[in-house]
Order: structure tokens, then sequence, then C-alpha cells
């Protein structure tokens, strides 16, 4: 009997310290998408976000649905094609893309009377609507955009874009950040604030962009903001980020190794206590 009551005993404890298995719904655009996709950031990154937070918390499970230049419109337009589920967690990661393509954002008033997909805010609630459907006891987590310098991307220099330093559309993308903490508030989500978060400064993002200065010719590397105003002409010019360019960005925009763990480590320490 003694020795039964032992082995009862160790069941118990090694019960209670064995964590409940939960699965996280990551959803996003391109920042989420490459944590599987290394070769598309041609193995410029090793971990994503996603990575890093489960191999800190191994019994969280993620499913990584980041859609590559999606905005948060594209994302609740498409929200029951998605092939949502049930989840624990789901995270929100979104807005850069929205900024970028000029849509409005519209006011919290549009979130709180759901008026539809034609705001970012609208959009929010089709996306929270969705997925509070799925799973009304979820845990939900806001995610902000973070702050970007000048674009280029690796495979298509054509593909580029200023940074957010400068308004799109008479909107700032901080503006899109404080959007999503009003989101945030308003439900009592916690809000990853990347876009004020320290060491994601504009200035941290790349150490220079190789430019060729305009009166001799000659490739120089420019830190930011002294880059700015230097043109860059995607038909006859090289790449302006070479490897050694990396900081918290590897292209200006997507995160570096760097990066993703200034993104993970917030999340950490949220979803460790789930």
């Amino acid at each position: 009997m003694k020795k039964l009551a032992t082995i009862l005993v160790l069941i118990v404890l090694v019960s209670s310290f064995t964590q409940k298995e939960l699965t996280w719904i990551a959803i996003g655009d391109s920042i989420t998408y490459l944590n599987d996709h290394q070769k598309e950031t041609d193995n410029r990154i090793t971990k994503g976000y996603m990575t890093l937070v489960t191999e800190k918390l191994p019994h969280i499970k993620y499913v990584n649905q980041g859609h590559n230049g999606w905005t948060s419109g594209g994302i609740a337009n498409a929200i029951d094609k998605l092939g949502l589920t049930k989840a624990d967690i789901y995270s929100i990661f979104l807005g850069t893309n929205d900024w970028w393509g000029g849509r409005p954002l519209g006011q919290l008033t549009d979130y709180k009377n759901n008026t539809g997909n034609n705001t970012v805010y609208g959009s929010f609630r089709i996306i929270i609507d969705k997925l509070r459907s799925l799973n009304p006891e979820a845990h939900i987590i806001l995610i902000t955009p973070m702050q970007r310098v000048d674009f280029v991307y690796l495979f298509n220099f054509k593909n580029n874009a200023y940074g957010s330093y400068k308004a799109k559309k008479d909107q700032m993308l901080e503006d899109f950040a404080y959007a999503i903490d009003s989101i945030g508030r308003y439900e009592k989500f916690p809000v990853v604030d990347l876009y004020h978060t320290k060491g994601l400064e504009m200035h941290n993002l790349v150490k220079f962009k190789r430019l060729k200065n305009p009166q001799t010719g000659t490739y120089t590397e420019y830190p930011f903001p002294d880059f700015i105003n230097i043109p860059f002409n995607p038909e006859t010019d090289e790449y302006p980020y070479p490897p050694e360019s990396i900081d918290k960005t590897y292209d200006g925009l997507h995160p570096s190794d760097k990066g993703y763990e200034l993104i993970a480590k917030p999340l950490i320490k949220i979803m460790k206590k789930y």
C-alpha cells in the first residue's frame, strides 16, 4: 500500500508540472509567412518569431497563417476561405501593408459599430469576430506594425518602397500602430507594440544603405537618415543592402534574426502565462 501511495503521489506531481498543449494560429503578412520560408529571404534569416516562441514554450504549437503582401482588408475579405480552425491562442500581426497600400484607417467607431471592410478598423472587427466564433474562450494578441526604412526586394529591385519616416496618402504608419493599440485597449487584449519597441527604431533597422553618390557615382554606405534623399535606380544599381548592412532587418522592412528575437521576447512573456 505504501508503495502504491508513493506511485500515486509521483503521478500527481508529474501531471501538475505537465503543461497542457496549446494551439496558436498566427495571422499576418510576409513577416509572419517568412518564419517557414527562409529560402525566400536568400537564407538571411534562420528563425522567425513563431519558432523562437515555441522553442521557449514547447507546449505551444503554432500554425502559420502569414500571407505575403496581404492587408487586414485582404484577410478580412478571405476570412472564411483561409482554413482557420479552433485554437487556444490567436495573434494578429498586420498593418504595414495597409499603410503602404493607402487603405483608410477609419475610426474606433468603425470597429465598435462593425461598419464593414472599408477601413482598417472595420477589417479588424471582421477578423476578430471570426476568431471569437471559432473559440470564444481563446486568447487574442494584437501586434502593431514595426517601423520600416526604405525597402528593396532581394529578388526584384523594382519592388521597393520608402520607409515610415513620411506619410503615405496623408497617413503615418504610427497612426496604424496607435489604431491597433486602441482596439486592444477597447477589447482588453494584450498588445505587442513593436512600433515603439526599443531597438526597432528606424536608425536600428539597417546599418547602412549602399548607394551611388550623386556627385561622384561612387558607391557609398549611407546610414539612416542620410540615405533618404539619395536616389536608387533599380535598373542599374546594385542591391543596396548587402549582408554586412543587416541589423534588425535584412532589407529595410523584414526582420533579421535579431529583429525576430525582439518580436518574440514580449510574445513569450505574454504566452507563458497561458
